[in-house]
């Protein structure tokens, strides 16, 4: 098959490419051509900009089998994409975020519960706040222009090799450090994340099959005690919600964590059933984590919580 990809170079995008190139697909790829690309040598660059004018020039008079939305976040953008391709793609998979749903306490959270209010069109601003509601109206956008020709897939946060949003890597890099280690909650709190492989590979299912709907992506659900033993970790030091405020320890600091009855404990509890139902397979956690360290171990991340205040705080808990 002929393959479109939207982005393709980063994290999330260059598993996708890797895994159509994988199963023997042609893929092209639209970038700016500004970030690093180490995708292979067969792969057809194309360079544009959706966010200008002329930006998709590139795409004219060509035709793709799929295109696989990575880079859409905002809706003018994804607009001028989707509209673009109608006639030229058979299927459009739009790469959203389980970030759309409007009550992210629920437990566990599925894909008919309600979304948050859609971002106006005219928004450009990505935020903390606008994200979600951004990626509302993008998935309505691609939804209205393809109709049963349209794939959406919802990851949580997604995790493995290439991730410079440095949130699962802080666990690997910081279990290989060693020592005691500042481990948030209790222990029986939940963490899960999607293994970036596992969604690329069911990216190439439902093109290939030509699998429509809706699809949250996420990985086996542990408990935050069965998630250190994953890391190798032996030396947890457990801090109360309340001793993590008291220091100013948050999401940013202590990436992954989010308390079980939190106002957003379900996003640490997404139901992937529609998808393993699909054929969604999920990489061992062990795995996730061993392959993430020998990427990481060279990616040069660095950490909202450093050695010295993490040494500080244990310090003060430990009295």
């Amino acid at each position: 098959m002929d393959i479109l990809i939207l982005g393709g170079t980063q994290f999330v995008g260059r598993h996708i490419v890797e895994a159509f190139v994988a199963a023997g697909h042609a893929v092209s790829i639209l970038t700016r051509g500004q970030s690093r690309d180490e995708l292979p040598d067969s792969v057809e660059r194309l360079r544009g900009d959706r966010s200008e004018a002329g930006g998709l020039d590139a795409l004219r008079g060509r035709n793709w089998d799929a295109c696989v939305d990575v880079s859409g976040y905002v809706p003018q953008a994804v607009r001028a994409s989707a509209e673009l391709l109608r006639d030229q793609v058979g299927r459009y998979v739009f790469i959203s975020t389980a970030s759309v749903y409007a009550q992210p306490e629920r437990h566990p959270v599925r894909e008919d519960d309600p979304l948050l209010p859609p971002a106006a069109e005219d928004i450009t601003q990505v935020t903390g706040e606008t994200y979600g509601p951004l990626k509302v109206t993008c998935e309505q956008i691609v939804q209205d222009s393809y109709g049963e020709r349209a794939t959406v897939l919802r990851p949580q946060i997604v995790a493995g090799p290439h991730d410079h949003t440095a949130r699962y890597p802080y666990w690997v890099d910081r279990a290989a450090r060693g020592g005691p280690v500042l481990a948030p909650g209790d222990g029986t709190d939940h963490v899960q994340v999607i293994d970036g492989r596992d969604l690329a590979r069911f990216t190439v299912r439902v093109v290939e099959e030509s699998i429509g709907g809706v699809f949250n992506l996420a990985g086996p659900r542990l408990s935050w005690n069965e998630f250190l033993e994953v890391l190798g970790i032996t030396q947890p030091v457990w801090v109360p919600r309340h001793d993590l405020d008291t220091h100013d320890l948050g999401f940013r600091e202590l990436p992954l964590y989010i308390p079980e009855h939190d106002a957003q404990g379900g996003l640490m509890d997404i139901s992937n059933d529609r998808a393993v139902a699909t054929g969604l397979t999920l990489t061992d956690p062990a795995m996730t984590a061993r392959d993430t360290r020998s990427w990481s171990k060279g990616a040069g991340l660095t950490y909202a919580l450093s050695a010295e205040r993490e040494a500080g705080v244990l310090a003060a808990v430990m009295g």
